[in-house]
């Protein structure tokens, strides 16, 4: 437990919360008529060559585990999921064949999730080594292209995007996850939490052409969430039908007395590094605050109702009813969280955090499209108007939508983002050589390096690996400490002394020694 003499809560610092992000990609075949999405992403992935292990251990999986108490008999997409597996057999491919699942060099996990690639980064503890693990993704996954169209022998076959709809109803995620303290609990997150998620998204929107629900598709309009349509609950375990704004997944990855970790599916796919950076950012901080303040800061009447207005509404400006009556703006709450948030910044990064909320903030309130240097919605509305202006679309011509697509294309050539970012119209945080290095080495900090060594030295012997727990061969086990709290010499130290061991025997003390670093720090 996290806790002061007196047995109050002592402060979580935001720097501490491991984070990561799981990324699904929308997959096409170019130069065929039909094509099996499962087999595209399944041979995409399978392509890969720069690979740590291939044998992913499903065993610490528990989609069922529900935040609120106990295990759900049944998920809402069971039935859904049930028919994936059928379709699986039929293809002749088992559920293991089918995932494909690989632990990259980097310390990510990339597989095919039902018919979508999955990259997901590997944990860190800094928000810039999550946009340099993030973009380090798109370079996995265009090397898998240019290797998958190699064996294919048809250049520009696949389509890869980066995006969060096929405007035919289906959604797919980019999910964020925090590993938080125990003792935090999951109706505080919900609490406090709820509100803060409903207005980010007009920093942190990735936008979109039309609107999709239960009454179909309409292709007129533009708001600011690709997600936003497909939320349906405040909460729920359930993350492919009846989409909660706060998932309840109760799946830590870590020593369950200790952590919980909190998987959120409501965010956008973003294109711009800044977006991906200030996700998290800011929503650490939030986290981190309402850990020491756990009382909540604003709730909404209708969370649900709330994200669809805001995103639907021009430039996000419409009121919002909360339970006490009053109305607020999305501006207005985040502007409220950035107020609560200011007593728990310390450092370089979370003042840069800050900074730029406070900016944007200033920028969005003056006139949003002075964002556009930043945020997706932005650029990609500017980009659309202008296109409609010099080829004649009308607001509900299906060009807009197809423009709204190839803006999030990862093909260099291709996709409408990369000039923007290429010419400085723009921001990018992280450089060439640091995203290069990324792809084949895993974070300085946390577990992901411990976990690389481990599998790099002794790979021939282990049986199956996942974020906290490597199976050997035989039996043995050994689960990975988060790792909070060494440095990145303590980590070259532990990585050193796991290469140059000659038995799998000689990680007990290594696993020992960081978890007692742990919790000493922890009684501190």
């Amino acid at each position: 437990m996290v806790l002061s003499g007196d047995g109050r809560r002592r402060d979580f610092l935001p720097s501490k919360i491991l984070c990561g992000i799981e990324t699904e990609f929308g997959i096409i075949r170019r130069d065929v008529d039909e094509s099996d999405p499962v087999v595209e992403s399944m041979e995409l992935v399978r392509s890969f060559r720069e690979t740590s292990f291939g044998t992913w251990s499903y065993e610490e999986e528990d989609p069922r585990a529900d935040a609120r108490g106990g295990r759900v008999e049944r998920l809402a997409q069971d039935e859904e999921e049930e028919a994936f597996v059928r379709s699986d057999l039929q293809r002749g491919f088992s559920f293991r064949e089918s995932k494909s699942d690989r632990i990259l060099k980097n310390g990510a996990r990339f597989y095919n999730d039902h018919t979508h690639p999955e990259y997901s980064t590997p944990e860190c503890l800094s928000v810039r080594e999550i946009v340099v693990f993030d973009r380090a993704g798109t370079d996995i996954l265009r090397e898998a292209i240019r290797l998958r169209e190699a064996s294919l022998g048809c250049p520009g076959a696949l389509g890869l995007y980066r995006n969060n709809t096929d405007f035919h109803g289906h959604s797919y995620g980019c999910h964020e996850n925090y590993l938080l303290p125990r003792e935090m609990s999951f109706d505080e997150i919900v609490r406090g939490l709820t509100a803060f998620l409903v207005a980010r998204i007009i920093l942190t929107g990735a936008g979109k052409v039309g609107q999709e629900g239960e009454d179909g598709f309409l292709s007129s309009g533009y708001q600011i969430s690709q997600r936003a349509d497909f939320m349906e609950v405040r909460t729920g375990v359930d993350t492919m039908q009846r989409r909660p704004l706060v998932n309840s997944r109760d799946e830590p990855h870590a020593d369950r007395a200790r952590y919980r970790r909190l998987h959120l599916i409501i965010g956008d796919a973003n294109m711009s590094e800044w977006q991906t950076a200030m996700k998290v950012g800011m929503t650490r901080l939030v986290l981190g605050a309402l850990y020491a303040r756990p009382e909540s800061i604003v709730e909404l009447e209708d969370p649900v109702r709330a994200i669809r207005q805001v995103s639907r509404a021009k430039d996000g400006r419409v009121p919002l009813r909360c339970r006490d009556g009053r109305t607020i703006t999305a501006e207005e709450v985040l502007s409220l969280y950035r107020e609560r948030v200011d007593p728990f910044v310390m450092g370089e990064e979370d003042r840069w955090v800050v900074a730029e909320w406070d900016k944007a903030l200033l920028d969005y309130t003056s006139d949003p499209h002075r964002l556009v240097d930043r945020v997706d919605w932005v650029a990609k509305s500017e980009l659309l108007e202008w296109a409609a202006q010099e080829m004649g679309l009308s607001p509900g011509d299906a060009g807009l939508q197809s423009l709204d697509l190839a803006y999030h294309d990862i093909d260099p050539q291709e996709g409408l983002f990369w000039p923007l970012e290429e010419d400085g119209r723009i921001r990018r945080l992280t450089h060439p050589e640091e995203v290069s290095r990324a792809v084949t080495c895993p974070p300085g900090r946390g577990r992901a390096p411990v976990r690389a060594a481990i599998l790099a030295r002794f790979g021939e012997q282990i049986q199956e690996a996942g974020w906290e727990r490597i199976v050997f061969a035989g039996g043995r086990t050994v689960d990975l400490p988060p790792c909070l709290d060494a440095g990145e010499e303590d980590v070259v130290r532990v990585v050193e002394s796991v290469l140059a061991l000659e038995d799998p025997s000689g990680l007990d003390p290594i696993v020992r020694a960081l978890e007692e670093k742990g919790e000493k720090n922890d009684r501190s």
